[in-house]
């Protein structure tokens, strides 16, 4: 099985643009994905100012990747009240989700479609709490889990960050393939928007 190093945040737009592509990589039985988050925003309010690129950043992530960014959403970042975004309670619980037996996969496309398309306010722990439960996890046992999560996602964004200097990756999405004790990066931007095109791509590296 080969290895892909997957550098992401869940509140990074460009890496829900390549979700599709993640999705075939997940699926693929000759390939194991090593999740590496980022922990891009810790919590944080978007002034307006910044609102606008936010909103045509997003125009060009979906008019080159085909993701599709919900009229709740956008009605979030171009309204009047707070915008809040949290890379660090996302990140907790896509670890916490994968510890109570979701794939990570499904885990990561779960907070990013709550996000990106039905606008929820997940620096909101409660909002999480929803989530988990929407996907078949109990929810006395997601918040014990949830409580006791921060220090492990601290551990885990700053394993990530040490290995992004090895790698010399600077940016999300980034995909590092690992095979025969060799590292290449994937240039999986180039296939944005064609998954047909992506799987053969992947099929040289096995």
């Amino acid at each position: 099985m080969v290895r892909v190093h997957y550098f992401f945040d869940p509140m990074c737009g460009w890496c829900y643009g390549a979700s599709a592509l993640i999705e075939m990589l997940a699926n693929h039985p000759e390939f194991e994905i090593i999740y590496h988050p980022g922990g891009m925003i810790p919590k944080c309010a978007i002034e307006p100012s910044f609102r606008q690129h936010i909103l045509q950043a997003d125009n060009q992530i979906a008019t080159m990747t085909k993701a599709h960014f919900g009229d709740a959403y956008k009605a979030r970042v171009a309204g009047a009240g707070d915008f809040i975004v949290d890379s660090y309670s996302t990140t907790r619980a896509f670890l916490v989700g994968q510890d109570m037996g979701i794939e990570a996969h499904k885990m990561l496309v779960a907070i990013q479609k709550a996000h990106y398309q039905d606008g929820q306010h997940l620096d909101d722990l409660n909002a999480l709490a929803d989530l988990a439960v929407s996907m078949g996890l109990d929810k006395t046992i997601w918040e014990e889990k949830m409580a006791g999560s921060e220090a492990n996602m601290l551990e885990q964004v700053k394993q990530s960050h040490q290995l992004m200097a090895t790698m010399r990756v600077s940016g999300y999405p980034t995909l590092v393939i690992e095979k025969d004790g060799k590292l290449q990066r994937l240039s999986h931007s180039y296939y944005y928007g064609n998954t047909r095109e992506w799987t053969n791509y992947l099929t040289d590296f096995i």
